[in-house]
C-alpha cells in the first residue's frame, strides 16, 4: 500500500477536477475521506479526530510506517484540505456527484449505499469443510440512532453522541443493546446520551463470550468468583 504521503502530492496542484480514485485523501485509520487533515511527524496524514485516539499513548507508531511519532506536534495538511474542497467525486452508491468535502457526511445517509452494504453476503475465500455463517449480528460497528452516522465502534460512539448530541434527551433504541443476545430491538432508553455514558464506557467483546448460553455464562461467572475468594 502506497504511502498517504506520495499519492496525495500526485494529485495537489489542479483545481475543480473529478476524481474516480479517492485513496489518496482517505485516511487509513477510519478508511473515510480525510476530515480535518493532520499530517504527523513522518509526513503522512490521518484525520484530526483519528489522531486524538493516540493522545493519550506515550509513545505512539504511525499506523502506516511504524515510526514514532509526537500526538501533539501534528499540523494541518493544508494542501490535502485544499484539493479536497476544490474537487468532486462521485458517491459510489447513488452516484451522484458533489464536492469531495461533502462527501463523507453524505454517505452516511445514502440509502441506497446502506442498501447496497445489507446485500453484501460473506462467501469464503476458499473451499472449506464447514458451511459460512449466516445471519451474523454486527456488534463491532453501529450507527448513531440520532443522526444516523455510520461506522462507529463502542468507544466513537460514545464520543459522538457526547460531542454531537450532548443536550438531545430524546429515548432511542441502544444500537449496542440490540445488537447482544439478550438485546431488545423494541427497548428505548429514556435518555439515550446518559445511557451510553453509564453503561458503554467498556467492549461487550472484553467480558463476553457470545458462543455460550446464558447458563454456562452464569455458571463461569460464579466459577471465577469462587476462585477469587
Amino acid at each position: 500500500m502506497a504511502s498517504t504521503r506520495l499519492r496525495s502530492r500526485s494529485l495537489l496542484g489542479s483545481s475543480k477536477k473529478m476524481l474516480d480514485c479517492l485513496d489518496a485523501l482517505t485516511c487509513a485509520i477510519c478508511l473515510e475521506v480525510f476530515e480535518k487533515p493532520m499530517m504527523i511527524s513522518c509526513g503522512h496524514i490521518y484525520c484530526n479526530g483519528c489522531l486524538s485516539s493516540y493522545d493519550s499513548l506515550s509513545e505512539p507508531l504511525c499506523p502506516l510506517c511504524r515510526s514514532k511519532f509526537s500526538p501533539t506536534r501534528r499540523k494541518k495538511a493544508i494542501e490535502v484540505e485544499k484539493e479536497i474542497t476544490s474537487s468532486k467525486s462521485l458517491c459510489c452508491g447513488c452516484e451522484k456527484k458533489m464536492s469531495v468535502s461533502k462527501l463523507r457526511s453524505h454517505q452516511t445517509s445514502c440509502s441506497k449505499l446502506a442498501k447496497a452494504a445489507q446485500s453484501i453476503k460473506f462467501t469464503p475465500v476458499a473451499k472449506t469443510s464447514q458451511s459460512p455463517p449466516s445471519n451474523i449480528p454486527n456488534r463491532a460497528t453501529f450507527a448513531c440512532p440520532i443522526c444516523g452516522h455510520r461506522n462507529l465502534d463502542t468507544y466513537d460512539l460514545v464520543k459522538h453522541c457526547n460531542d454531537k448530541h450532548s443536550k438531545n434527551c430524546s429515548p432511542m433504541v441502544c444500537p449496542i443493546c440490540a445488537a447482544m443476545p439478550w438485546g431488545d430491538p423494541t427497548l428505548k432508553s429514556s435518555n439515550f446520551v446518559q445511557h451510553l455514558n453509564v453503561r458503554h464506557r467498556f467492549e461487550y467483546d472484553t467480558y463476553v463470550d457470545y458462543s455460550i448460553d446464558d447458563e454456562e455464562a452464569l455458571k463461569a461467572a460464579i466459577s471465577a468468583s469462587l476462585k477469587e475468594m
